[in-house]
């Protein structure tokens, strides 16, 4: 039961982390830049790779790819906890993956992002492993 728990609070975490980025991609000043000229910039200049979009466009997209991320994440290991405990819990494949993916998000937060999401993908982590862990018993 407490492993359960802890795979619910970690999958949480992470669920409501996309959510809130998800959120915060379309929604408000959060993800703007603080100089507005940067990005009217943006919104005129394409990345090398291709002129069919720019890089405030991208900028958009990569952040909500991102957020869909760590909301499926949350999605599959919260249902996967709740509704399939044994098959997530006696799959090395599912739990390799799950500490994978946090171990990322985890690097990303701590070399690219701010505290926050550092924080809460920490938290989350730990109680992922503590959540294998105590399954292993």
């Amino acid at each position: 039961m407490v492993p359960m728990i802890l795979m619910i609070i970690s999958s949480g975490i992470m669920l409501a982390l996309g959510a809130a980025h998800l959120l915060f991609t379309f929604h408000g000043p959060k993800l703007t830049p603080r100089d507005p000229a940067l990005q009217t910039s943006m919104q005129q200049v394409s990345p090398v790779i291709t002129s069919q979009t720019t890089m405030w466009n991208a900028w958009l997209g990569f952040n909500a790819s991102h957020s869909m991320g760590a909301i499926l994440f949350g999605l599959i290991y919260g249902f996967l906890a709740i509704q399939h405990g044994s098959l997530l819990f006696q799959s090395a494949f599912l739990l390799s993956a799950g500490l994978a993916m946090l171990g990322g998000y985890l690097a990303l937060g701590k070399l690219y992002w701010f505290r926050v999401p550092f924080t809460g993908i920490t938290v989350a982590l730990v109680c992922y492993i503590a959540s294998v862990a105590l399954s292993l018993r």
